[in-house]
């Protein structure tokens, strides 16, 4: 174990090593499931039929043993790692077991808060929006903020490739804004997650061959909630408006889109919010006869403007609260749309 601790390379191999094994994983897992002839409970997918959701096993083994090489084994991310391994596990159980969800809300409570506590690292609220807050409202506040974009990775895992893409999006904006804000490490954690994802998306690209799962989409959701935990998101001080808009940028506009669009429709059709279905904005735009891939390229491009107004607000800080108004109309507009679509039967 010492070895490992003092061994290291750099950002690139670590990279490469993380895509290949992520790759090579996924492959294994594929193969097996060819044997076995497994299924998910995932009652979210157009089609489960003989396609296995353990590719978060492969992503979660991947990224572990590829952080471990950027020679900072005794670093919270490599703890938080081992973490997101256990959560995986969960995922895992739930996908095979579909587990109560009030029972996998506790579970992902014990594994977020355990973290939390341990490394006693939380996202100061009161420095972020300004604001006095007890210390252990803060504790409360970064718990709930790590679940929820656990549970919004997880919701948009809804078809082949679309969380994949979207959280790929997401850790290139991540290294992006680490590495302007010199924060060097976590723009390497970052980029080794990105490379992580992309090892998976070769198998995930429609048509899938292997799924995220909630293994995957609880994984990716965990570390990208201890990396905003780790992250200054107000390095200079000056400032709290883009530091405080620019992580909702970041993990919840397509999430949220999404969430609101299936929670607004369930509740009008009394249908529990908590249950599976076909009636994301993804499923929404199938059933007007756009493509898989169109539905990708389609939110590529909307990640892609969204990461636009993001370096406006942090290069132009003038021109905050221009570029916010200008994103809060184009997402109310991309919503009332959205509702006007009706779900694929």
């Amino acid at each position: 174990m010492n070895l490992l601790n003092d061994f290291q390379v750099s950002i690139y191999v670590a990279s490469i090593v993380a895509f290949f094994l992520s790759t090579l994983f996924c492959f294994f897992i594929i193969r097996i499931n060819k044997n076995f002839n497994s299924k998910s409970n995932n009652q979210k997918r157009l089609n489960t039929l003989n396609i296995i959701p353990l590719g978060g096993v492969g992503m979660s083994l991947s990224f572990f043993i590829s952080v471990r090489l950027l020679g900072q084994a005794d670093s919270d991310i490599v703890s938080i790692s081992i973490f997101a391994l256990a959560i995986s596990i969960l995922g895992v159980v739930d996908d095979f077991l579909n587990l109560n969800w009030k029972m996998k809300i506790v579970f992902q409570f014990l594994f977020v808060s355990f973290p939390i506590f341990l490394l006693n690292q939380t996202i100061n609220f009161e420095i972020l929006f300004g604001i006095n807050f007890s210390g252990r409202l803060n504790y409360v506040l970064t718990i709930l903020w790590i679940l929820i974009l656990m549970n919004s990775i997880n919701f948009i895992d809804n078809m082949d490739g679309f969380a994949a893409i979207n959280s790929s999006f997401i850790c290139v904006a991540l290294t992006a804004l680490s590495f302007v804000f010199n924060q060097n490490y976590l723009a390497d954690v970052s980029f080794v997650l990105l490379f992580t994802i992309l090892g998976f998306t070769i198998y995930n690209f429609p048509p899938a061959r292997i799924y995220m799962g909630d293994s995957g989409s609880l994984f990716i959701g965990f570390i990208f909630g201890f990396i905003s935990i780790l992250f200054d998101w107000n390095p200079t001080g000056e400032s709290y408006l883009y530091s405080s808009i620019a992580p909702i940028f970041l993990f919840f506009t397509i999430p949220l889109l999404d969430f609101s669009t299936v929670f607004i429709h369930r509740i009008k059709n009394n249908i529990s919010p908590t249950t599976g279905g076909t009636d994301h904005i993804s499923h929404r735009l199938l059933n007007e006869g756009i493509s898989v891939k169109s539905v990708l390229l389609l939110f590529s491009l909307l990640n892609i403007f969204i990461f636009f107004l993001i370096a406006l607000t942090i290069a132009f800080e003038s021109m905050s609260v221009f570029t916010f108004l200008i994103y809060v109309i184009i997402i109310l507009t991309l919503f009332i749309k959205f509702q006007k679509l009706e779900p694929l039967n």
